[in-house]
């Protein structure tokens, strides 16, 4: 890759997740699958009403970390 294709080129979004990632990822304490949800940047369990962050393009799959749906 030549400098000028590095300018040129998009960097990846940092809240965006693979599509293989997401495939194989489940929610820690259901082990159900996940949803994603680009505008908040977040993986949602439905099963576990819990809203799980993508920091910096890593999903941070913490059940402490994770946002209850409930409170909404």
């Amino acid at each position: 890759m030549t400098q000028t294709e590095e300018k040129t080129s998009e960097a990846p979004n940092p809240t965006m997740i693979d599509p293989k990632l997401l495939e194989i990822l489940v929610c820690p304490l259901t082990k159900t699958s996940l949803r994603y949800d680009s505008q908040s940047a977040e993986l949602i369990s439905e099963a576990a009403k819990l809203a799980f962050p993508i920091r910096d393009g890593i999903p941070i799959m913490l059940i402490d970390e994770a946002r209850s749906l409930e409170e909404a």
